[in-house]
């Protein structure tokens, strides 16, 4: 059993080479971050064109790895609508993206002694999120992987209340369309070793 051990140890610190020592990780151009949301009339989605993010990553020598830092930068005016350039219009104005550009999400604390295979762990990390100027703490629930390309894999959601972030939400078509206060925001991202 420990002989398999060590072996699906040393597939997975070959699979994952760039992590050995301390790495600092960008965010590759694979991924998908789209904003779900309803309203009195219908749901509606919203897709982020633009993110950028890096995190610090340590190797331990038992095979995990420590995420000490990690962040995630959201372009507001990259975000677009199902509902048109209308939408779009009043999601920028309720972000006050003229003043606010960008939603970031930072780690606070560092998640530890992740062992991320191609399966996937489950790991709380907690952060404080930036939203029109006002932040606030949150605790994102996240599935952490690692594939064979060397790349690491982080997916989840978060549920927050626009009103929380002093939002109005928007409407639309004269009123009659009004969009709920509680979002959620669903992010697929991948992160590869930065080459200096």
């Amino acid at each position: 059993m420990n002989f398999l051990k060590n072996i699906l140890m040393l597939a997975f610190i070959f699979a994952g080479s760039h992590l050995s020592g301390q790495d600092i990780y960008v965010l590759s151009n694979d991924y998908a971050v789209t904003i779900h949301g309803s309203s009195n009339l219908h749901d509606w989605v919203e897709t982020v064109g633009k993110v950028t993010g890096r995190g610090n990553i340590i190797k331990n020598n038992n095979g995990s790895f420590d995420l000490n830092a990690f962040s995630i930068v959201i372009d507001v005016l990259s975000i677009k609508s199902t509902e048109g350039s209308i939408m779009n219009s009043k999601t920028y104005q309720a972000l006050k993206a003229g003043k606010y550009p960008t939603i970031t999400f930072t780690l606070t604390s560092p998640v530890k002694a992740i062992q991320a295979g191609a399966e996937g762990y489950s790991a709380r990390a907690e952060g404080s999120l930036t939203v029109a100027g006002i932040t606030r703490p949150v605790n994102i629930q996240a599935k952490i992987s690692a594939n064979g390309e060397g790349k690491i894999i982080v997916e989840g959601s978060q549920e927050i209340n626009m009103s929380d972030y002093g939002i109005e939400p928007p409407t639309a078509l004269m009123g009659m369309l009004k969009v709920k206060s509680n979002i959620t925001i669903i992010f697929k991202t991948a992160f590869t070793a930065n080459k200096i």
